[in-house]
C-alpha cells in the first residue's frame, strides 16, 4: 500500500469530516442492532483502518451499516446471545474470502434491483419501528424479536402503540428537536455555508447541551442510566483490550447461526456491491474498483470484527460520499478517520457517554425514513409490474415476518425468506412475459474501428443484465456501435440504467461512438449519437 503524500493535505481533512459522520452512525446502528455501543465502534475502526487499507478503491469509507441493522437485530434475539451471534459474524467474513476467491465479485448482477430496493425498504420500515421505544425514552432493554413490540397476534390493537405508553418527556423533545435540526441542516442555504460539517453531529452536540440544561433548570427532565450512551473507559491497555468479545465458537455447531452467518455474507456482500459501484460512478477521477479484490478485503475485515465483537461491515455510501464530497483524493483518508475513531474510544468516553439514545433514535429515524419513503413506492410503480411485483412481495414478506410476526415458526428469518419471496416473483412474471416472447442477444466477432449493431429481441429482462454488461464491457476501442431496440416490447428497468451507464460514462473512456435506436419515449433514453470521441 503507498500514499501520494501531496494528497494529505485534502486527505486528512477529508478523513476529518468523515469520522464526524462516523461516529454517531456507529453508535445508532449499534443502538439499532441491539448490540453493545463498543461493538458498533469495533466495527468503524475496522472498516477504516483493515478494510480501507485491503480495499482497491479510493474513497469508498466501509463499518457498520443500517441496511444490516434490522437483520442483526433479528439475529441476536433469535441465537439468544452476543457472543454466540459473533460466530454469524465470522462465517460471514470467511464466506466472503470464499466468494472472492471462486471470482463472484458480480454477484449484483444476478439479483434485480427492485428485489433489493424492496429489502432497504424493508429495512427501513423495521429501523422506524425499533427506534420508536427510543425516541419515545421507553429504554428499557427489549428482549426478544420486534414482532414481540408489534405483535398484532393474541393482544389487542392497541398494544401496537405500547411503547407511546411510557412517554419520557425529555426523551421526546430531545427526539423531536434533533430530527428538525438534521433536517433544517440539510437544506441548502446552511448546507452550502457548512457543508463539512454533517447534520448529524450537530443534532447529537445540541442534545447533549440540551440535556446538560436540563440537569441544572428542570431535573425531572433529565435523561441518565439507560437513557444515555453507555461505553466503559479503560485506565490502562489490558483494561481496554479487556473490553473486546470473544465468540463462543460453539456458535459453529448451531443452525441458528450458520443460518444467520449465510444471510449476512449475501446482504453484506450485496449492500458493499451495490456502493462500490455507486461511488465509482461518482469519482471524479474514473477509477474503477476491482470487485473480487473488495469482496476479499470485506471478508477479512468481518472475520476479524467476528474475532474481536464487531458489528457486520459493508461499505457504506453516506459515509463514502461524504469522502468524496469533502474533497478525499486516496484512501489515506478512509484510514485516517478509522484511527480517529480509535482515538475517540480511548480518550473520550467519558464525552461520549453523554450523548442521549433518543439523539441517536432520531438519526436512526430519518435514515429509515430515507431508505422507505414514499417516493420510493412511486418511482417503483413507475418503472412497470416486472418491477413493482417483486418490490412488493419482498417488502410484504419481509414485514408480516419479522415487524408483525405473522409466522411463528421462521420469526427473524424475514429479510432472506422475503428476498428469495421477491426472487420468485421476478422469475415469475418474466417467465409469464417470456411465455410470448424469446429472448435474443445477437452479436458478430469485431475488432478495433468496426461497426458494431447490437439488436435487442422483444423481451429484454433482468437474467440477461450479466450477458449484456459483458458483451458492453467487451466492446473495443475506437469502435462505432449502434444498440437498436426498435422491435423491443419491453426493457428491464436494470438493463436500461445499464445501457445508460455504457454510453455516458463507459463508452467516452475508451473512445466508443454509441447510437441508440427505437427506443421508446417512456423509456426516457436519448435516439441519439451523444458520445463524442475523446482526445
Amino acid at each position: 500500500m503507498s500514499f501520494n503524500f501531496k494528497n494529505l493535505k485534502t486527505d486528512l481533512p477529508s478523513g476529518l469530516v468523515v469520522f464526524l459522520v462516523a461516529l454517531p452512525l456507529c453508535l445508532g446502528i449499534s443502538l439499532a442492532s441491539g448490540a453493545p455501543f463498543f461493538s458498533g465502534l469495533i466495527s468503524g475502526i475496522i472498516g477504516g483502518v483493515v478494510i480501507g487499507s485491503l480495499s482497491s478503491s479510493k474513497l469508498s469509507v466501509s463499518g457498520p451499516a443500517a441496511g444490516l441493522a434490522a437483520l442483526v437485530f433479528a439475529s441476536i434475539a433469535n441465537i439468544g446471545a452476543f457472543d454466540l451471534f459473533l460466530c454469524a459474524v465470522l462465517i460471514a467474513g470467511i464466506l466472503q474470502i470464499l466468494m472472492s476467491l471462486a471470482r463472484l465479485g458480480g454477484i449484483a448482477n444476478y439479483f434485480p434491483s427492485s428485489v433489493i430496493k424492496g429489502m432497504l425498504t424493508s429495512i427501513g420500515i423495521l429501523i422506524i419501528a425499533k427506534q420508536i421505544p427510543h425516541a419515545a425514552g421507553y429504554d428499557t432493554e427489549v428482549k426478544g424479536e420486534l414482532s414481540e413490540m408489534f405483535s398484532l397476534g393474541d393482544e389487542p390493537w392497541h398494544q401496537f402503540l405500547r411503547p407511546l405508553h411510557h412517554i419520557d418527556l425529555g426523551a421526546l423533545f430531545i427526539c423531536i428537536l434533533s430530527i428538525i435540526i438534521m433536517i433544517v441542516w440539510d437544506k441548502p442555504f446552511i448546507k452550502k455555508r457548512v457543508k463539512f460539517i454533517p447534520g448529524a453531529l450537530v443534532a447529537v452536540i445540541v442534545a447533549i447541551l440540551i440535556n446538560e440544561i436540563f440537569k441544572a433548570a428542570s431535573p425531572a427532565l433529565t435523561l441518565s442510566g439507560n437513557h444515555l450512551v453507555q461505553i466503559k473507559a479503560a485506565n490502562s491497555a489490558s483494561e481496554f483490550f479487556s473490553f473486546f468479545t470473544l465468540p463462543d465458537f460453539n456458535g459453529f455447531l448451531n443452525s441458528k447461526v450458520i443460518i444467520s452467518g449465510i444471510m449476512i455474507a449475501i446482504i453484506a456482500s450485496l449492500e458493499t456491491l451495490l456502493s462500490i459501484e455507486a461511488v465509482d460512478n461518482l469519482d471524479p477521477e474514473r477509477r474503477v474498483t476491482n470487485t473480487n479484490r473488495e469482496l476479499l478485503a470485506q471478508g477479512i475485515g468481518n472475520t476479524v470484527a467476528g474475532l474481536v465483537g464487531g458489528l457486520p461491515i459493508t461499505s457504506v455510501i453516506v459515509r463514502s460520499s461524504a469522502n468524496l464530497h469533502a474533497g478525499a483524493k486516496s484512501k489515506a483518508s478512509t484510514i485516517f478517520h478509522g484511527f480517529l475513531l480509535l482515538l475517540s474510544v480511548i480518550a473520550l468516553p467519558t464525552l461520549i457517554n453523554l450523548i442521549p439514545r433518543a439523539a441517536l433514535a432520531a438519526i436512526l429515524l430519518l435514515t429509515g425514513y430515507k431508505l422507505c419513503k414514499l417516493s420510493v413506492f412511486a418511482q417503483v410503480i413507475k418503472t412497470g409490474k416486472y418491477q413493482y411485483i417483486p418490490f412488493f412481495v419482498t417488502v410484504l414478506t419481509i414485514i408480516c415476518i419479522d415487524l408483525f410476526g405473522l409466522i411463528p415458526a421462521v420469526k427473524g428469518e424475514g429479510l432472506l425468506i422475503g428476498v428469495v419471496a421477491g426472487i420468485i416473483a421476478a422469475f415469475g412474471a418474466i417467465l409469464h412475459g417470456n411465455l410470448k416472447n424469446s429472448y435474443f442477444f445477437h452479436k458478430d466477432k469485431h475488432h478495433d474501428g468496426d461497426s458494431i449493431k447490437i439488436k435487442l429481441s422483444e423481451e429484454v429482462s433482468f437474467l440477461n443484465k450479466a450477458a449484456i454488461r459483458q458483451t458492453l464491457d467487451n466492446i473495443p476501442a475506437n469502435s462505432a456501435i449502434t444498440i437498436d431496440a426498435s422491435a423491443t416490447d419491453y426493457i428491464d428497468f436494470d438493463v436500461l440504467e445499464l445501457i445508460k451507464e455504457f454510453r455516458d460514462i463507459k463508452a467516452p473512456l475508451k473512445n466508443i461512438n454509441c447510437k441508440l435506436e427505437g427506443f421508446k419515449e417512456q423509456y426516457r433514453i436519448e435516439n441519439e449519437l451523444n458520445v463524442q470521441s475523446l482526445h
